[in-house]
């Protein structure tokens, strides 16, 4: 062991931190990252193994990608949505990642207009009538009854989240899913109670975190993942994120904000930055959409530059806003960049794509190591077959 292990507990990131009703073992969280392991909408012993590794590997908290809340609100057929047939693979899940010491929160939602209608054979649930690529159909108008429809399903997801034995539950209000796609002005053009004022936009995100908040009561910690901004001109933006974070705040729902930007639907890269993998997405397809990602994917997968954190910026504003515990999420690899947001106030950090090649990475950073993440974004890709770093 190295010097840096044997006085690894001087580190804040490696101390142990309370989330809502939760202990965690330290503050490093695996985010939520779609596994591409559920090829019949139900928990595989692939998708045990991957949380396994993560859990094994030293993270706090690993996180289950996607969870959604009903049939529709998959971004496909192959997702796993909850319902009681999902609880014993789900029990088996939760069961093998605490007998490795960590905890493991389901990420629920509704994808809303990031749905595939055509894969789900299903409409795609939105603000508007809008045309809708990734299904090339048109979504639906969500009426107020399918709202209130979808406000009881996430409450209904969160409970079947603690019988499957979960420890949270990760509200997704990001990325221009349902939640998020009715607090973006240039998505939602509505005239109701859902429309217009930043407060009607609002007002699903404030429902579905009662409701959730609700129906689990103090029994597993609840989260949010809030875009900060989307990334898209006349979309969702900072000042506007702010006030909602604010507004979930003074409710008292939330046990943790993790804060996240970009639109699957607009602007995927805005998330991510690094390199766009556009050879590599269009050899996933069959011919005649290859030549078209090929031809035309520069225009949806755009380059952003990578740098450590990239998402700091934007969350301080955020940090010095509230006093609800955040999550720092975005390119986060060097143990100096951890403790550095913790001293800023940040409770917990996030991991992704790091983890995807090193899932023992936390153990490794006691040790002295260093990621070796070169941030190439190819893992992207392999969402359709398997999700995995491609360089191991």
């Amino acid at each position: 062991m190295t010097e840096l292990s044997e006085s690894s507990e001087a580190f804040t990131v490696f101390a142990p931190a309370q989330l809502g009703p939760v202990r965690l073992r330290n503050r490093i969280i695996k985010a939520a990252t779609f596994e591409g392991a559920t090829p019949d909408a139900l928990v595989t012993d692939r998708l045990i193994e991957f949380h396994r590794r993560v859990a094994r590997g030293g993270a706090g908290m690993t996180t289950v990608a996607y969870c959604a809340v009903s049939p529709e609100g998959r971004t496909d057929r192959h997702q796993i949505w909850m319902r009681a047939e999902a609880v014993p693979g789900l029990r088996r899940l939760t069961d093998a990642v605490h007998a490795e010491g960590a905890a493991v929160s389901a990420q629920i939602g509704h994808a809303g207009p990031v749905a595939n209608a055509a894969s789900n054979r299903l409409p795609a649930l939105a603000p508007g009538r809008f045309p809708n690529p990734l299904g090339m159909r048109f979504t639906r108008s969500a009426t107020v009854d399918d709202l209130s429809r979808v406000v009881r399903a996430h409450a209904s997801a969160a409970r079947l989240a603690i019988e499957s034995g979960f420890d949270a539950v990760e509200l997704h209000f990001g990325h221009n899913y349902l939640v998020s796609s009715f607090l973006s002005p240039r998505l939602n053009r509505r005239t109701d109670s859902y429309g217009g004022s930043p407060a009607n936009r609002a007002r699903l995100a404030l429902e579905v975190a009662r409701a959730v908040r609700d129906a689990v009561g103090d029994r597993i910690a609840v989260t949010a993942k809030l875009n900060m901004d989307d990334g898209v001109p006349g979309g969702f933006w900072l000042d506007e994120s702010v006030q909602v974070a604010r507004w979930l705040e003074a409710d008292g729902t939330l046990d943790a904000l993790e804060l996240t930007a970009g639109s699957s639907l607009l602007n995927p890269m805005y998330l991510f930055t690094g390199d766009a993998p556009v050879r590599e997405f269009a050899e996933v397809f069959p011919r005649p959409v290859r030549w078209g990602v090929r031809a035309g994917g520069r225009a949806f997968l755009r380059s952003y530059p990578f740098q450590e954190a990239y998402l700091l910026d934007r969350a301080r504003q955020f940090r010095a806003a509230l006093e609800l515990p955040l999550i720092l999420l975005g390119g986060i690899t060097r143990l100096e960049t951890m403790e550095r947001a913790l001293a800023e106030g940040f409770a917990f950090v996030a991991m992704a794509r790091a983890l995807l090649r090193e899932p023992d990475l936390p153990l490794r950073l006691r040790s002295g190591a260093r990621s070796l993440c070169v941030h190439c974004n190819k893992c992207m890709p392999t969402i359709y077959r398997g999700t995995r770093c491609v360089l191991t």
